[in-house]
């Protein structure tokens, strides 16, 4: 079967560094690169770490109908995965490992059913998280908030994930995560 693993959470919830932690540790799966029309962010790279597009041409691949799932998270601001870039990892025999955001998590976990894993990255608590945001430098105050604000919105989507795996200390959170991902791979 064609499998995908999907990790979703709140921005600044350690989600990436889990992520590239199961590339490292599962030579079996490959990040799906996803679009967005978001400027480059600290080291960021074009088709490395994200697509970077223009809004009108994410519109344009919109009503070609060429993603799996798409959100405009704001204004101007989308985000989607291609159909093309999951079929080129499946083709390439892998394991598709996503790193979206929440609504995009819960909508791909519908799209490919039993043959997903959503994990939803919870930060400890929103005060943390702040502290995380502020932390890592590449965000204004006003956009901290908007993130913060955000943040408590998709938590309350949680439950809507396979699981859910607090990272409060990143070594218990990768040890947690690995055994999910054992589990699910060998299935």
């Amino acid at each position: 079967m064609k499998k995908v693993i999907i990790f979703s959470a709140p921005s600044g919830s350690g989600k990436t560094t889990l992520v590239k932690h199961c590339l490292e540790e599962f030579p079996q799966l490959a990040f799906s690169i996803s679009c967005t029309t978001r400027d480059p962010r600290g080291m960021e790279q074009h088709g490395l770490d994200y697509h970077f597009i223009s809004p009108e041409e994410f519109r344009k691949k919109i009503n070609e109908e060429a993603f799996v799932e798409y959100e405009e998270v704001y204004t101007e601001k989308y985000y989607g995965t291609l159909k093309s870039e999951v079929e080129r990892i499946w083709e390439s025999g892998k394991v598709v490992i996503f790193d979206v955001d929440v609504k995009g998590g819960i909508s791909l976990k519908k799209y490919f059913g039993d043959q997903a894993l959503s994990i939803f990255i919870m930060p400890p608590s929103v005060a943390a998280l702040e502290l995380r945001l502020i932390a890592r430098g590449t965000d204004d105050l006003e956009t901290i908030k908007t993130r913060i604000s955000k943040a408590t919105e998709e938590i309350s989507f949680k439950n809507e994930f396979d699981k859910i795996v607090v990272n409060d200390q990143l070594e218990d959170a990768k040890t947690e995560i690995e055994n999910l991902l054992i589990n699910f791979l060998k299935s």
